[in-house]
C-alpha cells in the first residue's frame, strides 16, 4: 500500500517536471514578479539617463557632433549585432530548456555569455583608443557622457554575464522545476534588458 502511494507520488513528481518543460501556461509572464519591478526601476533612471543625453544634444550641437564624428560607429555596430546575437540565443536557451529534458540549453547560453564578453572587451578597447588619443570625460559634456553612461551600461553587462553563468549552472540540472525555469526567464530577462538600453545609447551617441 505505502509503494503504490511513494509511486504514486513519484508519477506526480515527473509529471509536473515534464510539465513545466512542455506545456507552458497561456498568457505566461515569464520570471518572476522582482525581476520586472527591478527593470520597470531600471528603465526609469536610464530614461532620465536618454533625457540628459538628448538636452546635450539640444543644447550643444557642435560639441555632440563633433564629438559623434570621431567615434568609430562600425564598433558600435559590432557591439550591438553582439548583444542582439546573444539575446538570440538566451531566448533559444530558454526554450530548449521548457521544451526538453536534455541539458542543450547549456550550450546556448555559453555562447551569449561569450558575446557578452566579446562586447565588454571591444567597449575596453574603444575606451582605450579614446583615452590614448586625448579624449576622457574631461574634454567636453559628450565625452563626460559617453564615457559615464556607457561605463554604467558596461557595468550592466558584467553584472548580465553573471546572471547568464549562473542560468547556465542551472540549466545543466538533470531535472529542472518550475521554480528552475522561472529562474532562467528571469536572467533572460535582464540580459534582455541589457540588450534594449544598449540599443538606444548607440542611437544616442553613435547615429543622432
Amino acid at each position: 500500500m505505502l509503494d503504490g502511494v511513494s509511486e504514486a507520488r513519484g508519477e506526480a513528481a515527473l509529471s509536473s517536471s515534464d510539465t513545466a518543460r512542455t506545456n507552458p501556461a497561456r498568457n505566461h509572464i515569464p520570471g518572476e514578479i522582482g525581476i520586472w519591478l527591478f527593470v520597470a526601476g531600471d528603465l526609469l533612471v536610464f530614461a532620465v539617463f536618454f533625457i540628459v543625453i538628448a538636452l546635450g544634444h539640444v543644447q550643444q550641437p557642435e560639441v555632440f557632433a563633433q564629438g559623434r564624428a570621431l567615434l568609430n560607429m562600425w564598433v558600435g555596430v559590432l557591439n550591438t549585432l553582439l548583444l542582439l546575437t546573444g539575446s538570440w540565443f538566451v531566448a533559444i536557451g530558454v526554450d530548449k530548456c521548457r521544451t526538453t529534458s536534455k541539458p542543450v540549453g547549456s550550450h546556448y547560453f555559453a555562447l551569449a555569455i561569450l558575446c557578452g564578453v566579446a562586447f565588454a572587451a571591444n567597449k575596453t578597447f574603444e575606451w582605450g583608443g579614446k583615452i590614448s588619443a586625448g579624449f576622457t570625460p574631461a574634454t567636453n559634456d559628450f565625452y563626460m557622457y559617453f564615457f559615464i553612461f556607457t561605463g554604467i551600461h558596461l557595468l550592466h553587462v558584467i553584472v548580465g554575464i553573471g546572471v547568464l553563468l549562473l542560468v547556465r549552472s542551472v540549466s545543466r540540472r538533470p531535472a529542472l522545476a518550475r521554480r528552475d525555469i522561472a529562474t532562467m526567464e528571469s536572467g533572460a530577462t535582464f540580459w534582455h534588458l541589457v540588450d534594449l538600453l544598449w540599443i538606444v545609447l548607440f542611437a544616442l551617441f553613435y547615429l543622432l
